[in-house]
This record gives structure tokens, sequence and C-alpha cells, in this order.
């Protein structure tokens, strides 16, 4: 009993990745999702592996439920109780607009303003109470709540981060009145600053938290009756796993799983190949996600946007994502443009080529109509062959609109698709002043080879590295990763008039929180580390700077340690300005047994021979070789055009570019 699975359901397909331990072979594989269930996709692909219950320890699992609920609004009936005077805070915001030069845009909270109230109480910014909780008021609008059969009621009250008494309290004279409510207090998600951001963060977890509750009961009876009743842990959006008992708790924490599991993986397999600067692309079946990997460590946004006014102030690895995947549709504007996505054709109907049904051409169908896709494969799950014709007419018949070949159109499908994810790139790296040529480009997910080198020529970028499972490196990275709890708190004092024990009672309390949720994980871990940190910044500064801190700091090492990492941000300091702390942070990462995986490559010796020759359209048909992944070994190198096949994606090599083989199993390619 020593398998470890790992499978991550997306938008188009579910990914599974089976280590059998070092005696057995790595096994992966692809089936459609099942969007009115997810845990059905999840079932589907554990059988279709022939996977054993008894075979495996774990099951490590990155999922789009909570992302989904969000973009769909299919979350639960949630109820806001705030402090009086703060009911619009949700759509107040920080009067931002969708678009910098727009004069309107549409805004849906998640909360309806009917199902919004307020409560005469009131804590200044110390924690200090300036009006008591009025609990009459409080016990009148839990009865109201009642008829109006909502799910959760989330408790957001101002200044709570500095001392919850009243949220507290709100929360057990609500859980009198029913105990079958979700109760969500603004301080048990996030416990800082930001009224705004706090609570919309707060309200996030409300909305989710009885839709995620649900799933993982339901997800946890359908294992149970396979057969299997031991760990199984959810990737959160933090890099880190956390047990599926927790989930429910946890639901805000889950809104980027799948897309933190890759660029997990991503991560360390770029370290191992020698890269420390990285961008990650993984381009699936529906959208294209970005993310930088500076020094080997995948950057951490604290603040991320789900949608217009709807800020997450938690710990999230930074990916953006576009509506740029295999299964984008293709289509002509109102103007005459050719526009691909941010439609997709999703599981259902899925691409033309797929046979299920879809209508439109998508980006799968213009690289199966140029050959870039194998027109023998069966890559809809079903195991029947690809509709090449079909895919050619519906291609052709988007041509006609244009007065294009079929091969021209597909091409300008690429191209189009191409373009908007190289402006994601620039985005996340020249826009924030850094140099693509330091960087490798780590293409995952079905579709982030065929597109790969397209992308590194656009963009600059100096190299592509394909990993060796690449079209389910998603559910790879959630096998590497490890559990993780993150931990703040705001303190806005002055350093200069910091008593050491302020400092150290909020990080113990943090340590001990973080190891106590460690403990009641009951997942295995072998080690355990703990990292301490502090946002400081000048005195009437808005934005902070992260720094590294530890327990026994005096405050003027505090201090020192914040000019430092000011100048070597900013390249000076600004003397005669106070220093100010703001939050206090700990990361408690639990280094899960099993999770270490040294190398997960299988290596065959020999010179490169290609598997056949089809005719693949680079600006004209070519006879190009097509190897097969697992005959290239460590050491190969070859030049394009060339395919690279293998069962979960298609690399593609243009004309003028050059592949090496690594001693990890990677292909490492660069433009000529």
């Amino acid at each position: 009993m020593t398998g470890i699975v790992g499978i991550d359901v997306g938008g188009t397909f579910t990914d599974l990745f089976f280590s059998g331990g070092d005696e057995k072979p790595h096994q992966i594989l692809k089936v459609p999702s099942t969007p009115h269930d997810p845990s059905v996709g999840l079932l589907n692909a554990l059988k279709a592996a022939g996977i054993s219950p008894d075979g495996v320890e774990a099951i490590l699992h990155g999922t789009t439920i909570a992302t989904n609920a969000i973009i769909e609004r299919r979350g639960a009936k949630c109820a806001l109780v705030t402090t009086q005077g703060f009911r619009d805070l949700l759509e107040l915001g920080r009067r931002d607009r969708p678009q910098m030069y727009g004069l309107e845009g549409v805004h849906e909270p998640l909360v309806p303003r009917e199902l919004r109230f307020e409560v005469d109480e009131r804590l200044d910014h110390d924690g200090q109470v300036v009006r008591p909780l009025n609990e009459d008021a409080l016990r009148a609008i839990g009865r109201e709540l009642q008829d109006r059969d909502v799910e959760a009621v989330v408790i957001s009250f101002m200044h709570a981060y500095a001392n919850t008494v009243h949220e507290d309290r709100a929360r057990e004279i609500l859980s009198e009145i029913n105990p079958g409510w979700e109760l969500v207090t603004a301080t048990s998600v996030v416990r800082e600053y930001y009224e705004f951001e706090r609570t919309s963060t707060a309200v996030v977890q409300g909305y989710l938290q009885p839709l995620v509750a649900r799933y993982a009961r339901n997800l946890s009876e359908k294992l149970k009756k396979w057969g299997f009743e031991r760990e199984v842990a959810i990737m959160q959006s933090n890099g880190g796993v956390a047990p599926l008992r927790q989930l429910g708790a946890r639901a805000a924490y889950i809104v980027r799983s799948g897309p933190a599991a890759g660029v997990t993986a991503a991560a360390r397999i770029a370290a191992e190949a020698g890269f420390s600067h990285v961008i990650t692309g993984d381009m699936g079946g529906t959208s294209f996600d970005v993310a930088v990997i500076i020094d080997g460590r995948p950057e951490v946004a604290e603040l991320t946007n789900l949608d217009f006014r709807i800020p997450m102030r938690l710990p999230m690895i930074d990916v953006h994502t576009i509506g740029a995947g295999g299964g984008s549709i293709a289509s002509i504007d109102r103007g005459g443009m050719l526009q691909v996505g941010p439609r997709s054709a999703g599981a259902i109907p899925g691409p033309v080529a797929y046979r299920r049904g879809g209508k439109e051409p998508t980006v799968t169908d213009a690289n199966v109509v140029l050959g870039r896709i194998n027109p023998e494969s069966r890559m809809n799950g079903d195991g029947a062959l690809l509709d090449v014709e079909g895919s050619r007419q519906a291609v052709q018949a988007l041509g006609t609109q244009m007065s294009l070949g079929v091969e021209q159109t597909a091409e300008a499908i690429l191209a189009v698709v191409n373009q908007r994810m190289a402006g994601r790139m620039r985005l996340m790296s020249i826009e924030r002043g850094l140099d693509p040529r330091d960087f490798a480009l780590v293409a995952f997910g079905g579709a982030g080879p065929l597109h790969g080198g397209a992308l590194i020529r656009e963009v600059g970028v100096s190299t592509m590295l394909v990993p060796l499972y690449p079209g389910v490196l998603c559910a790879l990275g959630c096998v590497y990763a490890d559990l993780r709890y993150d931990l703040s708190q705001t303190v806005e004092k002055r350093v200069d008039r910091l008593e050491l024990d302020d400092l150290r009672t909020i990080i113990v309390r943090q340590r001990e929180d973080g190891q106590r949720q460690l403990e009641e994980s009951g997942v295995p871990i072998d080690s355990s580390s703990i990292t301490h940190a502090a946002d400081m910044a000048y005195s009437g500064q808005i934005h902070s700077l992260r720094v590294t801190i530890e327990t026994d700091w005096t405050p003027a090492r505090l201090e020192q340690a914040f000019n430092e990492t000011y100048r070597e941000k900013f390249g000076n300091t600004l003397d005669g300005i106070p220093t100010v702390i703001v939050n206090l942070r700990t990361i408690v990462v639990g280094k899960r047994t099993g999770s270490a995986m040294s190398n997960v490559a299988t290596f065959v010796e020999g010179k490169p021979v290609a598997h056949v020759h089809r005719a693949v359209y680079f600006g004209g048909w070519h006879e190009t070789p097509v190897y097969q992944r697992s005959a290239l070994g460590p050491g190969m190198s070859f030049s394009g055009p060339a395919i690279v096949e293998q069962s979960d994606t298609t690399t593609v090599i243009e004309p003028d570019m050059h592949v090496m083989v690594d001693v990890h199993g990677n292909l490492l390619v660069k433009v000529s």
C-alpha cells in the first residue's frame, strides 16, 4: 500500500497521476470532466486507471468547484451582518471600475442588499469597546433570517481584527437561534484590517462553505463506497494541501486550487533542471494560466480579485487566467474581426473533432486541421477517432467569412490565441520590469506544449521546458505538495513604540495555532517548518513590504531589516520617517510523508528515431518526423520541424527550433 494518487479536475478533463512507488511505473490518464458533479469524474479516473483502493495510501486532489461557483454565481444563499452604517460596504468597495476608462460597470455582490443587515456595535482601532453589541437587535435579525431560508451567515464588524469579542458573541447568539446555519466570522478567515477586503473575503468563505462542505461529504461517501477510507487532501491556493475533512471551513482557500498545483510542480521541476527564473504557461481545454517563479519560489499575492469588486485577502500563488484553451471557440465579431475565446466548448460538447456534438471551430480543431495533432488519436475520452473532416468543415465555414482557405484560417486561429497568451506573459514579465530572456517557460497542460514554441518566440523567452508529464502536471503538483497553513494578524504600531512581548504574544499564538492545525489534520508528516514575517512600511504609506523576521528580534533589529529590504527594492531609505509594523504573519508547513519524488523519469538510451512521418502545416505542408516521448532519453537532441507525442499531450517543434533532452527527461527547446 504505497501508491499515491494526484487528481486535478479541470473544466474539460480530469487528470490523474499515480505513483506506485520506486518499483512500479508511474501511470497517467485523462478522462472527461463531469461539471454536474466533479466527484463523478474523479471516481471515473480512478476506475479507468484500474487502481485498487487497497493499493492507494493517499489521494491528493485539485478542484475547480470553488472557482466555478464564484464565476457562475451558484454558491449558497448567504446573509451578512455588519456594523451599523456599513451595509453597503460590498458595493461601495474602493470605488473602482471594471475598465480604467469605462464610466460604468456591472457589479453583482455575492450577498444581495436585502440579505445584508446592520447591528449597533462599535470597537475602535485598538479593540476598545465604543458601543456594546446590541444583542436584542441581533436576535431580531436572526429571527428574520430564519424566514429568509439562508444557508450561511457572515459576521463582519468594524475593527474586529483588534478584538474578536463582538464577532464571537454574535456567532454564539446566531448559533442558538439556528444551529443549522454555516456561521462565518470575518476574523476567523482573515484577521487583518482593510474592512472592505476583510469583509469580502469572509463573504466568499460564507458563500462557498455550504457548497464545498457538501462536496467534501459527497466525495468522502463515494470514495468510501469505492473502498477507500484513508488520507484525502485538497490542494489550496497557497501551494499547500489541507485534509478533506477541513475543506468546508477552508472553502475560500481553494479558489485557485488547480492552477496552484501546476505552479508548485513546475517550480520543483524547473529547479531540478537548473532554472530558478521561470514563467509557467498552463494551457488546458478552457483557460491559460500564467505565473512567475523568482529564485525558485512562486510569487504569492496577498490580495486577489476574483471578479469585479470581489477581492480576496488570502495568500495565493499569483496566477493570472484568461479564457484561452484548446476548447476556445473561434468566431467573427460584429466588426468583422477574428476572435478566439473566452467562450469555450468545454467538456460537453467540446471541439468538433471530439464527436460530441460540437459545431463551432475551436483551437483544437485548428491544430487538427494543420496536422499538429495525430488524426488517429482518441483524445475525446470515449475511444473514438478524431473527426478530422468535421474540424476542416467547421474551420472552413469560418474561413469563408474571411475569404481564407482552411489552412490559412486555422493558422489565423492559432495566431490570435497565441497573441492573447503572449500578451498575458508580457504583463507578468516585461510590464513588471523583468527581462523574459532571463526566464524559461515551463509549458504544460494538455495544450501548453502545442503552443509553447510559438510563445517563446513571440515573448523572447530563452528556453521552453516541457516536463515529462506536462498534460497532468497539476495532478503531479498535488502529489508534490505539503501541508500549509497561513496565519496573519494586523498590528499597526510604530516599531519604536513596540514592546518585545507585544510581538512575541502574537507570534507564539500563531505558531501554536498552526501546529494545532497540523496535528488536527491527521495527515502523516515527516517534519515541519515555521516561518515568521512582518508587513512593514514607513508611516503614512499605503503599501507595505514583506520582511522575514525571527521571534526574538528587537524593535531596532526589525527596523534595520525593513530598511535593508526597502533599499534593495527602491534603492534608498526614507530617513526620519517612523517605521510601522502593519501585519504579523506565520507560515506553518508540514512536510508530508510520501511527497518526495526525487526523479519521475524513466530513461531510454539510444538515438531519437522517428516513429512515423506525417504532413504538418508550418506555412506550408512539411513531411515531419513524429517522435514518441518514451523513446527520447537524456542527451538526445534533434531539430525541427518535429512532433513529439505522448498520451497526455503533443509538443510542436517549429522548423527553426532545437531540442535537447536533459538528465531528468525534460525537453529543452530553444529557437535556433
